[in-house]
């Protein structure tokens, strides 16, 4: 018997086996999809009613919980407020957002000595590239880099998703102002020109309003919810904001004029922050062009003037 025989035989029993698993898989799979859609549907047994749930919720949920102990254990005192509160500031509030970012800190923190090692042990075996590349300080060069990334990675991943959801609220909110002073000026209540006004505009700043208005909505106190808005953000000109309609509130003033006085305000800043990163761009163009352009067309100009003036004088 030929070897290509056998091996063609010994793929075609593997082939068989894999079909007859994941056809019996995927039929499990739709039984349990059928029985999900059942609400008066009761399984007796504990097993069967684990099997209901997805392979992601049973394999991953407890290693995820594990992770996020550890995490919580580990982490120093207030940590885990200071994250949840950037998280809240991020736009994502939820306690299963939390838990992840908890368990990737944990895996990223475990990576650490798992790096070393691997650095080590390809130092010891691989000879030829301990000669080339990994000579003299070059491994321990490459550890500390790779372990500060591992260990400063999420915590600066979300300081840079918060900056960034903050910047598109200080810039939207110019133009919500904008349709709002115009909807109260029309004759609108304030909340059914806000409730108008997050209709039109889509955006992390409509968010964040939504969820204000669902909070008055809800039997809260605009005051309240004005806070929490001010809470969730984070952002001074929405601090602004808050502390004008806190204080028309209080003291009986016209909100259209607030609004319209808020909404001149917000375009002026708006219009400083443009100029103010403007200006901060040649200052920020400057190092790539002294360390890669520069040299670049200093090489390309005075390149071959310099062999010229070499084979002149030799």
């Amino acid at each position: 018997m030929s070897p290509l025989f056998v091996a063609a035989g010994f793929a075609a029993a593997v082939a068989l086996a894999l079909y007859a698993v994941l056809g019996q898989a995927e039929e499990r799979a739709t039984v349990r999809d059928s029985l999900r859609q059942l609400d008066d549907y009761q399984v007796d047994n504990q097993r069967e009613r684990d099997l209901l749930n997805p392979i992601g919720a049973r394999v991953f949920t407890p290693f995820t919980e594990l992770l996020t102990g550890l995490g919580k254990r580990l982490t120093p005192i207030g940590y885990v407020q200071s994250v949840k509160k950037k998280l809240v500031i991020a736009g994502k509030p939820t306690q299963a957002d939390l838990d992840r970012f908890l368990a990737v800190r944990v895996i990223t923190i475990a990576l650490v000595p798992a790096v070393a090692a691997l650095l080590f042990v390809v130092k010891l075996l691989d000879s030829a590239i301990s000669k080339s590349l990994l000579h003299g300080k070059m491994p321990l060069l490459m550890f500390a880099f790779l372990a500060l990334g591992l260990v400063l990675g999420p915590d600066a991943t979300l300081n840079r998703k918060v900056q960034a959801r903050q910047n598109k609220v200080r810039t939207e909110l110019p133009d919500i102002l904008d349709l709002l002073t115009i909807s109260v000026e029309a004759g609108l209540g304030f909340d059914q020109a806000l409730d108008r006004t997050i209709s039109t505009v889509v955006g992390p700043m409509s968010e964040e309003f939504q969820r204000m208005l669902g909070e008055v909505r809800a039997g809260s106190a605009r005051a309240e919810a004005l806070r929490g808005l001010d809470e969730r953000t984070d952002v001074p000109e929405v601090r602004s904001f808050v502390l004008a309609l806190l204080q028309a509130d209080t003291f009986g003033v016209s909100i259209g004029r607030v609004l319209r006085s808020l909404s001149d305000e917000m375009r002026v800043k708006r219009r400083q922050l443009a100029q103010e990163k403007a200006q901060k761009a040649p200052v920020k163009m400057l190092i790539p062009m002294v360390f890669c352009i520069f040299p670049a067309l200093f090489i390309v100009v005075i390149g071959p003037a310099m062999i010229n003036i070499y084979k002149t004088f030799k």
